[in-house]
């Protein structure tokens, strides 16, 4: 379990902000952008593996999220790695290129 993201930001701005981090991550895809929902598939390189990756905007000031691998047991803290990521990325506002 991983606590939400939290933000003081418009939830407009946050929403962009947070399209603007997954966007800038390897082999990520969103494939659901509604108002209070995003779903985003990441592939991993070798195997071509789909983690699935839920964002909810329920609340003002909070992103909650779930990651899920398709398949398997476990994922060798891939998920969790990717989470803390997006995490740092939107906090910080820093982009890798």
């Amino acid at each position: 379990m991983v606590a939400p993201l939290i933000y003081e930001i418009s939830f407009p701005e946050a929403k962009e902000k947070l399209l603007t981090v997954i966007e800038s991550m390897p082999r990520a895809e969103v494939t659901t952008d509604k108002e209070n929902f995003l779903h985003v598939e990441f592939t991993s390189k070798v195997f071509r593996f789909v983690d699935d990756v839920e964002f909810y905007f329920n609340e003002p000031g909070v992103i909650h999220f779930r990651s899920a691998s398709r398949i398997g047991h476990s994922d060798m803290g891939v998920n969790r790695y990717r989470i803390e990521e997006i995490r740092r990325l939107f906090t910080k506002g820093f982009l890798k290129k």
